[in-house]
């Protein structure tokens, strides 16, 4: 599956992300090796201020907050084993990505002008 993400009026295309089940999304990137691990995608079907932790994932990985237009509400590099990270607003989507050689451009791209 691939995602177009609305940022600072360019489209940003994130190819081979993995859209997630309802099991999937408690387990997102936990346990997985950084290499060759896939972005995972959590949607939901109303807006949700859902937390998200890292604990058990093992590498530092970006996390994007959409809303239904796919635009960024907030980006973070969220760090191995923290607790209870999350915006400050609700969202629809939300994109993990690891930091890893196959994403090296989208990150790049997403944070030019950071």
């Amino acid at each position: 599956m691939n995602l177009t993400i609305n940022y600072n009026s360019k489209r940003v295309k994130i190819d081979n992300i993995k859209k997630l089940s309802e099991f999937g999304k408690a387990m997102g990137l936990m346990f997985h090796c950084r290499k060759g691990c896939p972005a995972m995608l959590f949607q939901f079907n109303k807006p949700t201020r859902m937390r998200i932790h890292s604990l058990f994932v093992f590498f530092n990985f970006l996390a994007i907050w959409l809303d239904e237009e796919n635009k960024i509400i907030e980006k973070k590099i969220v760090k191995p084993f923290r607790i209870a990270i999350g915006p400050k607003k609700p969202f629809y989507k939300l994109v993990e990505i690891p930091l890893n050689t196959e994403y090296k451009k989208e990150i790049k791209l997403l944070f030019k002008n950071m």
